[in-house]
């Protein structure tokens, strides 16, 4: 364990090396304070009293030396070409330190859970994730170990594990509770985590177009977004499109449910003689950032950072440079399109038309009819709990007034269920009115949503695109709304999420179509 000092602080790392089973050494990496666990590390050097490894996944390499004990290593820890001295020193790990794995059964689906469990001298880390939504890591904001109990919460959603482990230390038998659900978890110690299977769309290498992993800043925030550039074949320069995630600690690939859809958008696209951008989230994959602490409006300047690394590439047609954002990442197109001139085009892919309070109540009422619920009692009280969030500055009132709104909620889980309401971005969120930006867009605007969307309702917030985009006296725009596709632009049966693992497309062909001819005509 290390202490490196950078920008002002002091960021904690573990590592850890072992031998495989052919002989060589490998290693995981784990960062205590951004929140990076299990990072592969390859060590390339350990003899004559030297240790040089790589964490080629964040381009990092450490060299140091070891001492005649072997209870200290001196080094220099290499990253974005700064060099930071790291002194590294043997501790002693927790049992319960390793990789964990259950999983989580739901109504109507199952979910994978893997827990990466790390130890200092001081405190247990820990960062889950859910292998079918994505590969993105969740910080365990508090892990405690209490004789055989164990406790851990995870504040970015909500939810808390309490289990206790077993005699032979190689099961934890608990409770997943996150908002209402209170569901039995069993976590078992594995190894290694073993490689998902891919999905039929996914495209496979060699690719017939040029691939380039990049990286570019968004100087305000003082963070480096980490990305895949994809280049068509043939002369350019080429029309290309930056693509915008949705909400949640989504990757370059938007990586969901095993599906990638970004990935296979991209590769659509690239294939037609169109460029794109994708990267990872602020704080997720490969960008550096805080995710957690971050709102629309600070994702909205990463997405300009990458519109401003697309207008440096001799590849690209800088008059014909646009986004396509997806959920919140379609607000965020509309964002960027309303104070950049020079954008030639945006797509909407699933992008609210209407303020966020009532998208609140939208959400809740179509899903309760799913399950058979009330649904106007389920949008009443969304939009009460919004129109809180919305209007009250306060933060010690605003958190007494949700204690009693939500005083028919057990603890615990009525404390983690406030703490994710108070987040910046849910705060900034549901005070949103997409048609402050929208009637200030001026450049062409493709808008599409799937018929069966339960998180997105496609009549009234297509209705409210476009009453938006006219009242701003834009005519230069297309709105779509394809038959049988959920959220995600999968052919479906109900459209509710619990589908979405279910279903092997990634993304109907139709509409990745639609968009492609849009974008070049």
């Amino acid at each position: 364990m290390g202490t490196l000092e950078q920008d002002g602080g002091k960021l904690r790392v573990l590592v850890h090396i072992r031998e495989s089973a052919d002989g060589t050494l490998e290693g995981t990496m784990d960062n205590l304070d951004v929140g990076w666990m299990h990072i592969p590390i390859t060590v390339s050097t350990f003899q004559d009293f030297t240790l040089r490894f790589q964490a080629w996944r964040i381009d990092g390499l450490y060299e140091g030396k070891i001492a005649r004990d072997g209870e200290t290593i001196k080094g220099t820890w290499r990253m974005d070409k700064d060099a930071t001295p790291l002194t590294l020193r043997r501790v002693q790990p927790s049992p319960i330190e390793g990789i964990w794995k259950g999983t989580l059964r739901v109504p109507g689906m199952e979910l994978r859970l893997v827990f990466y469990i790390a130890s200092s001298p001081d405190e247990l880390i820990a960062a889950m994730k859910s292998c079918d939504q994505g590969d993105a890591m969740i910080p365990m904001g508090s892990v405690k170990l209490i004789g055989k109990a164990i406790i851990m919460e995870a504040l970015a959603i909500a939810a808390r594990f309490e289990g206790k482990v077993d005699q032979g230390g190689d099961a934890i038998e608990g409770t997943w509770n996150q908002g209402s659900l209170a569901l039995p978890l069993t976590l078992q110690r594995i190894a290694e985590e073993e490689e998902d299977a891919g999905r039929p769309q996914d495209p496979v290498p060699p690719y017939p177009y040029g691939e380039e992993e990049v990286r570019y800043r968004n100087e305000r925030a003082g963070c480096e977004l980490a990305g895949t550039f994809t280049i068509p074949e043939g002369d350019g320069p080429f029309p290309a499109v930056l693509l915008i995630a949705g909400s949640g600690a989504l990757d370059r690939d938007e990586r969901m449910n095993r599906h990638r859809p970004f990935l296979v958008l991209a590769d659509y696209l690239t294939r037609r003689g169109i460029a794109v951008l994708r990267a990872d989230k602020r704080g997720v994959g490969e960008s550096g950032g805080d995710h957690i602490t971050a709102t629309t409006t600070d994702f909205a300047m990463d997405a300009e950072a990458g519109v401003a690394f697309l207008e440096t590439r001799g590849e690209v047609d800088r008059h014909r440079i646009g986004v396509l954002g997806h959920s919140e990442g379609g607000e965020i197109a509309c964002m960027l399109a309303a104070r950049n001139s020079t954008l030639a085009f945006i797509v909407l892919m699933a992008a609210p038309g209407v303020p966020g309070w009532i998208l609140a109540g939208q959400q809740a009422r179509r899903t309760a009819e799913l399950h058979g619920l009330d649904p106007e009692a389920a949008a009443q009280h969304n939009m009460e709990v919004a129109v809180l969030l919305r209007d009250e500055k306060d933060d010690a009132i605003l958190r007494r007034k949700l204690e009693q709104k939500l005083s028919g909620v057990a603890e615990p889980q009525r404390s983690a269920r406030i703490q994710y309401l108070t987040l910046p971005w849910q705060r900034e969120a549901v005070g949103m009115n997409p048609a402050e930006h929208l009637a200030r867009v001026k450049c062409r605007v493709l808008a599409l949503n799937g018929e069966k969307d339960v998180t997105v309702d496609a009549k009234s917030n297509l209705a409210g695109i476009r009453e938006a985009l006219e009242s701003g006296g834009n005519s230069h725009f297309h709105i779509a709304e394809l038959p049988g596709l959920n959220h995600l632009f999968q052919t479906c049966t109900t459209g509710s999420d619990t589908e979405y693992g279910q279903v092997e497309e990634t993304l109907a062909p139709a509409a990745m179509e639609l968009v492609a001819e849009w974008i070049r005509s």
